[in-house]
């Protein structure tokens, strides 16, 4: 975990993508414990309230869950979850609308497609 970024966002919000970042990563492997809401709260010296609603997110997504007497875990399936659910922020963040701009600017979805590539250096 990195230190968090106030980026105009709300702390909760960025508390839970820190953890969805680290299922993503694998470093936070499915039905391991999570640190608990007191731990984050002091490591980003923010309040538990803010921690735990960060972590509640999560639960209410399915992505973590309660042991009772224990701590929070997170749940089998949530990497795939997850990433099923970035593919489609970046869908709709990116690519959408790179295609809107391209069409704007008159590039062909092959002329697309060809700048894609050399941008990721493959030609």
């Amino acid at each position: 975990m990195g230190p968090i970024m106030d980026d105009g966002r709300p702390i909760f919000i960025q508390i839970a993508e820190k953890i969805e970042d680290d299922i993503i990563a694998g470093g936070l492997p499915e039905e391991s414990q999570v640190p608990s809401t007191n731990q984050f709260a002091s490591f980003y010296q923010i309040n538990p309230a803010t921690a735990a609603k960060g972590v509640n997110l999560l639960v209410d997504q399915g992505i973590l869950y309660k042991k009772r007497g224990i701590g929070m875990f997170v749940a089998s399936g949530a990497r795939e979850t997850l990433i099923e659910k970035r593919k489609e922020q970046f869908f709709e963040q990116y690519v959408i609308t790179m295609v809107q701009e391209a069409r704007k600017l008159g590039i062909t979805i092959d002329q697309l497609t060809d700048m894609v590539r050399r941008g990721d250096g493959k030609q």
